[in-house]
């Protein structure tokens, strides 16, 4: 134990020595290194950070049924998984594509339009400066770095407005086709109504008349005598030839008007579902204007390099030394 001891005593001792023994090269290398990690970190364009922060809203829906509910009012917060479902649609190329449009970001970033990977080049930028993360309070952190700060809070503030339009045209693409189906369902409903009441109209015109009118015709004709006998006849020989054709379209058509009554609430439902639009976030914090900037950090860069300057000449120093010493003549 006293042998490692002193072996290790006298390799630090060694390679102090041999450090300071070498300690201009060292200190020129660290200035010179420090110098231009100086030079590069003012050169390097300084980055403002927006914030904003939302909460998710609870799934809701406007119901027009006893038997359905919705699941949340609308003024509870959402959970977990709206949150998760949020920070999905605000990665969204939909998102992206109107922010770039909107902003000119193609232009801002100078990425030239006949550049043949401009948009994987715009991608990266704004992945590079557009950031959405969860916090621990289930809320969402929209960040947003910019060189120009004004334009930072305003693409934050942006990206909190398409929100809502953004969900509501996804919801749109799955409710309105529901939506048309119900009303084309209606339609044809309310037609067939039609029809059956224009064909009884006809019937009625002919003196036909419904089931419970009909069994009176009979006593009438009992106590009628002369022309109205005769009229009475006429009216049981229509009644007899086109009665059961009268129940049968009046029995459908109410089985028509029952269906299309029950129906009616989940028209409703389904009309509601595609042209409501609903407010899907509740705004925490808008994005303010920076007042300081956010990158680079340039005294941590100086250190860094300082620090990394300084190792990496004594590694320089130890590699030279050990090449001679392999040299030497056994």
């Amino acid at each position: 134990m006293t042998n490692s001891s002193s072996d290790l005593s006298g390799n630090t001792n060694d390679f102090i020595e041999f450090a300071w023994s070498k300690r201009k090269f060292i200190t020129y290398f660290t200035i010179i290194s420090g110098t231009i990690a100086a030079v590069i970190a003012f050169l390097i364009t300084p980055l403002y950070l927006s914030t904003a922060i939302v909460f998710p809203a609870a799934s809701s829906t406007v119901s027009f049924s006893e038997q359905r509910n919705a699941k949340s009012a609308s003024m509870d917060f959402g959970e977990e998984e709206q949150a998760e479902q949020l920070v999905q649609i605000l990665q969204s190329s939909k998102i992206r594509d109107k922010i770039v449009k909107k902003f000119n970001l193609m232009e801002h970033y100078e990425i030239s339009p006949t550049d043949d990977n401009k948009y994987y080049k715009l991608v990266k930028a704004y992945e590079g400066n557009f950031s959405f993360t969860r916090t621990r309070f289930g809320s969402i952190k929209i960040d947003v770095l910019d060189e120009d700060p004004r334009l930072a809070a305003s693409m934050a503030n942006g990206i909190v407005e398409l929100i809502d339009s953004v969900k509501n045209e996804m919801v749109s693409q799955r409710t309105l086709p529901t939506f048309e189906i119900n009303k084309r369902k209606k339609e044809q409903l309310e037609k067939e109504i039609a029809n059956m009441n224009s064909e009884l109209d006809s019937l009625s015109a002919k003196g036909v008349m419904s089931y419970s009118s009909r069994s009176g015709l009979f006593e009438a004709y009992v106590g009628a005598s002369g022309s109205d006998r005769t009229d009475m006849k006429e009216k049981i020989d229509v009644n007899t030839k086109y009665g059961a054709k009268y129940d049968g379209i009046e029995r459908l058509r109410n089985e028509k008007i029952s269906k299309l009554e029950e129906f009616q609430a989940a028209y409703e439902q389904a009309e509601s579902d595609a042209n409501t639009k609903f407010n899907h976030k509740f705004v925490v914090e808008n994005a303010v204007v920076a007042d300081k900037k956010e990158k680079p950090k340039r005294l941590l860069i100086i250190l860094v390099s300082v620090v990394g300057a300084m190792i990496f000449s004594l590694l320089i120093l130890i590699v030279q030394q050990r090449f001679k010493e392999l040299k030497q003549p056994k």
